[in-house]
């Protein structure tokens, strides 16, 4: 008999996390951006990739200041934040290892997480895998966040990071600015203090007039916003998510980081993304008047949808959302089984693949 591994009892018996990975006609279960980059965009980035191999024989730089400082002018432009320096910038492989290190430098053993539920369901593998308490309150019956009730949690839980999606993930819910500002206040007076990340992934997708949270961070030090080119930029396979908060922050997440933890070759892709941002961008549009006409047709079809900002529509609530999600598997639609209970969640895709999608559920669900 072999041995016994010395695994930490917290992970025993779980299964890693992912979502299912099938080859069908119609994939709309993880929220990525349907359209690839044009040969124009591809030609860039292939010729930066080839500069960067020549020189993969050297260890890439560290600090990756020149991608800081296009995030920050990107931000700068996308929404208005202007003010953010390349050293108010942090990336790393997709925006889970952003968050990864947030909680590796303010979370820890004796230390709390808090988020507000339903929300995107790693936010407590962060926690576990950095031996970080989890503790979650619920969000209102419309997904909103009850400022009240939260802020309550935070005296009372006195987390050292507190973590809110917006939009948020699964339900597609924007947090309005007071919202932002009420948790920010209130983790000012946590003894020892509280980090604040509002997590911004799909924030590209928001409809006009939501604002970004990336306008508070001039007044609250103790403020990150998160985000990610995988979705709206339409680079899910180049795995490159960033930051921007106060410089000690990010010179904290610094610590944390393991050695040259973002390669030459990454760096190299994600900087040719940014300098084709507006042609990356050009489908958002797109999708976002395809997802408001899913949300309506859904609505009209006696369903309930919640409100979104992102590029994907959670809707229910039906009593046995897998037999629903089973039959549109079936018919070539992969869509997202998720909580709460009874909802379902499609990510927006191609116009086809959303006649697709209607067209599957209404024969599925009897609509």
């Amino acid at each position: 008999m072999p041995a016994p591994l010395p695994l930490r009892p917290e992970l025993r018996g779980l299964e890693p996390y992912g979502a299912p990975q099938l080859d069908v006609p119609a994939r709309l279960n993880v929220n990525e951006n349907p359209y690839p980059p044009s040969e124009t965009v591809v030609a860039d980035i292939t010729a930066r990739v080839a500069a960067a191999v020549r020189g993969l024989n050297r260890y890439p730089d560290r600090d990756f200041l020149d991608l800081r400082a296009d995030l920050a002018a990107y931000l700068a432009g996308e929404s208005g934040a202007d003010f953010l320096t390349a050293e108010q910038i942090w990336a790393a492989n997709g925006s889970n290892e952003v968050m990864l290190h947030v909680l590796q430098a303010f979370g820890g053993p004796g230390r709390t997480a808090l988020s507000f539920a339903p929300t995107y369901s790693m936010y407590p593998e962060y926690a576990r895998d950095t031996s970080t308490e989890w503790v979650v309150g619920r969000r209102a019956e419309d997904f909103t966040l009850d400022i009240g009730p939260a802020v309550a949690m935070i005296a009372e839980v006195r987390p050292s990071v507190i973590l809110l999606a917006s939009p948020n993930n699964p339900t597609g819910t924007a947090l309005p600015l007071e919202a932002v500002e009420a948790v920010a206040d209130a983790a000012a007076e946590v003894p020892g203090g509280a980090v604040v990340v509002v997590d911004e992934a799909y924030a590209e997708f928001r409809r006009t007039g939501t604002p970004s949270a990336l306008a508070l961070l001039p007044r609250y030090p103790h403020l990150a916003v998160s985000r990610t080119m995988s979705k709206a930029f339409a680079l899910a396979g180049g795995r490159v998510g960033y930051l921007a908060a106060a410089p000690e922050i990010v010179d904290a997440l610094r610590v944390v980081r393991l050695p040259y933890h973002l390669s030459a070759v990454t760096q190299a892709v994600a900087r040719g993304a940014l300098a084709h941002a507006d042609e990356l961008l050009a489908q958002v549009d797109t999708l976002r008047t395809e997802r408001d006409a899913t949300v309506a047709w859904l609505a009209s079809r006696g369903l309930r949808v919640a409100d979104t900002d992102a590029n994907f529509v959670l809707f229910g609530t039906f009593d046995d959302g897998h037999t629903i999600w089973r039959g549109l598997l079936e018919r070539g639609v992969l869509i997202r089984e998720t909580g709460p209970d009874g909802w379902l969640r499609v990510s927006i895709g191609t116009p086809a693949e959303m006649t697709a999608f209607r067209d599957a559920l209404v024969e599925v669900a009897g609509l």
